[in-house]
């Protein structure tokens, strides 16, 4: 609704300045021309809104490079003309050197600003506009994340105040996932999709879809591409691969690992304590059965081989931390 308004009143602006023109016409001026000056400023007007209509994914970083450009150029043609204009020859056409002048100039400053827009992110007067970022530093997510699904739980605790970034590349894989022939990849590809509608539908989550092409990018392989954007936004990356993770420890980007918050989070054991488990099979000693916590940490008990599906009271004797999570052993209390 404001677009219309204001596509409303820019055409009735433009209707007021022929207005304006045609009624600055000298009296000897042939009848055609108020109608051509009406006619031409109208069908700019009429162009430009068209145009607008016909883009409607505009850049704002490229907009407002090519704002402060001009601007720039035109100040530093001011400034140069001053410091050249007593130097130049009273015969010489000053205007076509100035105009010159800003032309080079105007265009250099512009140019500039569009290979480094990406760079430069916060040069006075030259600011990107971006939506304030909540938290520290931005979490950007991977594929393997948003397909497990924790992230979501996790984010909706409050732990994490931080913007979440999925990437747009990360997005079409997850897609791609999701469209997949292999049913069980295609599963996978549509709860991952799932999670991210349920993250954007939360109004405390604050998740952005990163689209910007950046050349340090290109060419690069996912994993690779979630790193140098992490890096570039002075970000972190989500992850629960492995590899990923040790990429990014290469490239000194900080990793949060949704599977080691996971291992800390485990309740904690110590020698001696007891506590109440199901057995749920045998274990690979001959006296040994094998029980899982709520968490799903494995509990190998000593004694318990013939005493599967029974609860029972076990004491803590060791504990033991794997990369792929904790293991507790016990043995059986027998009264």
């Amino acid at each position: 609704m404001a677009l219309i308004i204001l596509r409303c009143v820019f055409l009735l602006f433009a209707g007021g300045v022929s207005t304006f023109i045609i009624s600055s016409l000298s009296s000897d001026t042939p009848t055609a021309v108020p109608y051509l000056v009406f006619t031409g400023i109208m069908s700019l007007a009429a162009v430009v809104i068209i145009t607008d209509i016909f883009l409607p994914r505009k850049r704002i970083d490229t907009l407002s490079a090519i704002y402060f450009g001009l601007l720039v150029g035109v100040l530093l043609t001011y400034v140069m003309w001053i410091a050249v204009a007593p130097l130049i020859d009273a015969s010489f056409n000053e205007r076509g050197l100035q105009l010159t002048i800003g032309m080079l100039l105007c265009y250099i400053c512009t140019s500039l600003l569009l290979q480094t827009k990406d760079d430069f992110r916060f040069l006075i007067p030259y600011v990107e506009f971006v939506r304030e970022v909540k938290g520290f530093k931005p979490l950007v997510l991977d594929t393997s994340v948003v397909i497990d699904g924790r992230i979501a739980d996790l984010v909706g605790t409050g732990v994490f105040d931080n913007q979440l970034i999925m990437p747009r590349f990360a997005l079409t894989e997850l897609q791609a996932i999701a469209d997949s022939g292999d049913k069980l990849r295609r599963t996978r590809g549509r709860r991952g999709l799932d999670v991210l509608n349920r993250m954007r539908a939360d109004d405390s989550v604050d998740l952005v879809i990163f689209d910007r092409e950046l050349p340090e990018l290109a060419g690069q392989t996912v994993d690779l591409k979630l790193v140098l954007l992490a890096k570039h936004l002075d970000g972190k990356v989500v992850t629960g691969d492995f590899n990923l993770n040790k990429v990014a420890k290469i490239h000194n980007v900080p990793v949060i690992n949704l599977n080691e918050i996971s291992n800390a989070l485990r309740p904690v054991f110590l020698p001696d304590e007891t506590f109440r488990i199901k057995v749920i099979k045998a274990g690979e000693g001959p006296e040994q059965g094998i029980g899982y916590l709520d968490d799903g940490t494995m509990v190998v008990i000593e004694g318990a081989r013939h005493r599967i599906g029974q609860d029972l009271d076990v004491r803590v004797t060791s504990t033991l931390q794997t990369n792929a999570g904790k293991m507790i052993f016990a043995k059986h209390e027998t009264r």
